[in-house]
């Protein structure tokens, strides 16, 4: 068998395996699937939100801080630098207040991605974590919130290698948090090409702390949103591609212990907890591949989805909203707070709807 024979079988060989890696792929992420509506009838949008709200989080006395201006490879985006936001639902006109920067912290390459506050319940003070990916990087910035004037003293920024490709975050101290890495490789192109072909579950948790930095949890796909039960003994993780949302039983040694997994049908987000319910609140893709060939023409759906009761032996995973993408599109988080829903979007605007 000549030389070329044997390099065209192995180009076609290949050529089979990455077409079948593909079609394994699009099923996995649900390419093809079309959205019903299922609008709510109060819906309005949220002024001065046209760059994206990919995370928004809700105190507990109704203060919502949001990211925006998010840029991630392979999304649109707007070209300013990111912006942190906080609006205040107990007004009743909607008119997000945009926070005042340190001057010493630069504004230039900020890129904000997931965000998660932590209250000190020793004094009330309100600590404000933000994974930012200047230069594509990844790296977790702490902030004190000053609520007399809604400003934001910069104290540190975290880095680690264990901290290499961070979506988002959920605080649990003043200075501790857990983290999700939703990819193994840090080089763009092993990133955005090699790592989604192979499709293997690489991504994972990690725990931090000035104390101690471990992976806590591992085996995931696409390592998404993260949040911690109202009692703080679970953490629940997003698998994105894996259309999972797992519990986890939190030990006192910070290790995280696998409990189940609960299916949700779609590509979810961030994660939010109703801190009375316990319900959980997602923000998803349903398409994942008009999400990543952005088409205006044909642009990607948002949903919502809600589970109630998750740590029950029967969970109600239920859609409450969605959009084939001709209001909304790409939605990337949904937080509830006094009857009203949020849902954000990772390039997109923002909307707030009252639920029925």
């Amino acid at each position: 068998m000549g030389k070329g024979v044997i390099i065209s079988l192995v180009v076609a060989v290949i050529a089979a395996l990455i077409g079948e890696r593909i079609v394994n792929i699009r099923k996995r992420t649900l390419a093809s699937r079309e959205l019903v509506q299922n609008h709510l009838p109060d819906c309005v949008f949220i002024p001065n939100l046209n760059g994206g709200s990919e995370d928004i989080t809700i105190l507990g006395n109704g203060l919502a801080f949001i990211s925006t201006g998010l840029k991630y490879p392979g999304m649109p985006s707007t070209d300013e630098p990111g912006k942190l936001f906080t609006l205040d639902l107990k007004e009743p006109r909607l008119k997000p207040s945009e926070l005042r920067m340190p001057r010493n912290f630069d504004l230039e390459s900020f890129n904000p991605h997931g965000i998660s506050v932590y209250s000190d319940p020793s004094d009330d003070t309100v600590y404000l974590f933000v994974v930012n990916h200047p230069q594509h990087g990844s790296q977790i910035e702490l902030f004190k919130f000053i609520e007399d004037d809604y400003s934001l003293v910069h104290l540190k920024t975290i880095k680690h290698e264990l901290l290499h490709s961070v979506n988002d975050i959920v605080a649990v101290g003043v200075e501790s948090f857990y983290a999700t890495n939703d990819h193994y490789y840090t080089h763009q192109i092993m990133k955005g090409i090699v790592e989604p072909l192979l499709a293997q579950p690489w991504s994972n948790v990690v725990y931090y702390s000035p104390e101690k930095v471990k992976v806590v949890s591992e085996g995931y796909y696409f390592a998404n949103g993260i949040n911690i039960s109202p009692d703080e003994t679970h953490v629940y993780v997003v698998d994105l591609l894996d259309h999972n949302v797992h519990v986890l039983e939190r030990k006192e040694d910070d290790a995280l212990v696998p409990v189940k997994a609960v299916a949700v049908g779609s590509l979810c987000d961030n994660v939010e907890v109703d801190p009375e319910s316990g319900d959980l609140w997602l923000g998803c893709h349903p398409n994942a591949w008009k999400a990543l060939f952005f088409d205006p023409n044909d642009p990607p759906g948002s949903e919502v989805i809600q589970i109630q009761n998750i740590h029950s032996d029967q969970p109600v995973v239920k859609q409450v909203y969605a959009d084939d993408g001709h209001v909304i599109i790409g939605s990337s988080v949904a937080a509830t707070y006094g009857g009203k829903l949020l849902i954000g979007t990772v390039f997109h605007k923002a909307l707030s709807c009252d639920l029925v």
